[in-house]
């Protein structure tokens, strides 16, 4: 990532750092030593490095002349393209604090967060105007991407216009960093604010230690960038010289698979239910492109299931890394593809820079092998609090996950679930994930997930609920039995439930809370 023939570019870029915040620092840094080489691709076409920056400096000028600056709270709502580049590179210049904004929000979820971090200014993209109803009428409106589908409103200011209308010269250097906040992924009420006032380009470092991701080449990114792995992977991407290749609209694996291969991509960013759609498509889809350039599948967001990792590794090499990591702490954990390997479903090591520890339900230290404790994390990179004021739990000077996991002889890390999705039926402890780890095992279940609900015996019983991979038909007492071959009694789901598909976030985390309110009666 530095360059030892340019000294004055790496202090340079350390004193960036402190005035532009993470994203903008490694965008100048980058126009600096490659600004004719293409740092992104989306449906217009590719932009360099030194097209980004200098269009990024006639937006913030843009935005300063109407009152936008340090101190100003901006909003960004936008899917993954050059728009939402521009904006963020934009804010830093500014040393304009930026919230980025889930693309999964209802018109009221919006309307809290933007009053509880008190937006001045939303830059987004036109398809989400609609949800702007609740929101406070006195909130600047920026568009950021336009198209048929959503035109423009005469009436608004766009990225476009502003960039076309104002000069492509530096503003002076703002006295801080804005910072940034990344909202929680929300599936348990309202999004929390997770602040990022200050990220040194050195604890890249923490990714870079186990996950060896190629330099000046391409990557193609799936995962969104408003959350944490999309934008941390994107900026590491550009710190090694990589073009990144955006999807302004949804998921789509066929078109991920033929980027790959077109593009001749090194790496690909991705949440791990994108990965399972992706592994599911067909064989022959998936041999008519040539992905062999791919050196790095980069899986973070949720736990990748052993059955995924060894069709990932059956269809691509052993090229899958797997994060595990929080809003919160961060960089927990780097599951490589021999870790993978050898311990199936196991999350890795820490990496440099990082700690892990468990302790049990009176916060004692829990040190031997397979034994289940709350995750505790510490590292560079681990927040301060909620914008709202409240916090996680600390130990020892480390940080609450709020999972539940255990190690191996061997050191790595096993992550079991959710401490709050924890089922207790007739006094036993049930953690959700080894269920479902087990039915998607089965060729004929794409996925599964499981809950507790109230029970009058037991306390609480287990419902499952399974999606068949197309054109196979389950039998949920053959499901039922196939979980008591292997798993203890308690753990047998007493209900099996066959949907179309799992409710998830916009990010792909698995939505537990609407199956604990779903009524099969009520749903026939």
């Amino acid at each position: 990532m530095l360059d030892p023939l340019r000294p004055d570019h790496n202090l340079r870029t350390v004193r960036d750092a402190n005035h532009y915040g993470p994203f903008t620092t490694v965008l100048r840094a980058a126009a600096r030593r490659w600004p004719a080489r293409t740092a992104v691709i989306d449906d217009r076409g590719g932009l360099t490095f030194a097209e980004l920056d200098s269009r990024s400096d006639s937006l913030a000028r843009g935005l300063a002349a109407r009152g936008h600056g340090a101190g100003t709270v901006l909003g960004v709502l936008c899917r993954d393209h050059r728009g939402m580049l521009l904006a963020m590179a934009a804010a830093g210049k500014l040393g304009a604090r930026v919230v980025l904004l889930n693309t999964g929000f209802g018109g009221r979820q919006l309307a809290e967060v933007a009053v509880r971090e008190r937006i001045a200014a939303l830059l987004l993209d036109a398809e989400f105007l609609p949800l702007l109803a609740e929101a406070p009428a006195e909130i600047a409106r920026v568009l950021t991407r336009v198209d048929e589908a959503a035109p423009a409103d005469p009436e608004l200011l766009t990225v476009d216009g502003l960039v076309a209308t104002h000069a492509p010269e530096p503003l002076p250097a703002p006295a801080a960093a804005g910072g940034l906040v990344i909202l929680t992924s929300g599936t348990t009420g309202t999004p929390k604010g997770a602040p990022r006032e200050k990220v040194s380009p050195l604890q890249s470092a923490q990714f870079l230690d186990r996950i060896p991701l190629p330099r000046d080449s391409t990557m193609v990114m799936a995962a969104p960038l408003f959350h944490g792995t999309g934008l941390s992977q994107l900026g590491l991407g550009w710190a090694l010289g990589n073009t990144v290749v955006l999807r302004p609209g949804r998921f789509d694996p066929r078109w991920t698979v033929a980027a790959v291969a077109e593009h001749r991509a090194g790496s690909l960013v991705v949440v791990p239910t994108m990965l399972q759609r992706i592994v599911d498509l067909p064989a022959a889809e998936l041999a008519a492109h040539d992905t062999s350039a791919l050196r790095v599948i980069f899986a973070a967001g949720s736990s990748v299931s052993p059955d995924l990792s060894r069709r990932t590794a059956e269809l691509f090499g052993e090229v899958l890394y797997n994060l595990y990591a929080s809003t919160e702490v961060a960089v927990a954990a780097v599951a490589t593809p021999e870790d993978m390997r050898l311990a199936p479903g196991t999350v890795g090591r820490p990496p440099v820079g990082c700690r892990v520890a468990l302790y049990d339900e009176r916060r004692a230290r829990i040190t031997e092998p397979g034994v289940v404790g709350t995750i505790f994390v510490s590292s560079g990179l681990s927040f301060a609090g909620y914008t709202d004021g409240r916090t996680k739990e600390t130990v020892d000077g480390l940080l609450s996950s709020g999972d539940v996991g255990h190690f191996d002889a061997e050191g790595r890390l096993f992550v079991d679930g959710r401490d709050d999705d924890m089922i207790i039926s007739g006094g036993e402890n049930v953690f959700p994930l080894e269920v479902e780890n087990l039915l998607v095992e089965r060729g004929d279940i794409a996925e599964a997930a499981v809950v507790g609900v109230p029970d009058a015996d037991f306390g609480q019983r287990l419902r499952a609920f399974v999606v068949p991979v197309e054109g196979a038909a389950v039998d949920a007492q053959e499901i039922k039995d196939y979980v008591k071959a292997d798993l203890a009694r308690h753990k047998v789901p007493r209900e099996v439930i066959v949907l179309d598909e799992l409710p998830r976030n916009a990010t792909g985390k698995l939505l537990r809370r609407a199956l604990l309110e779903y009524d099969p009666d009520a749903a026939g």
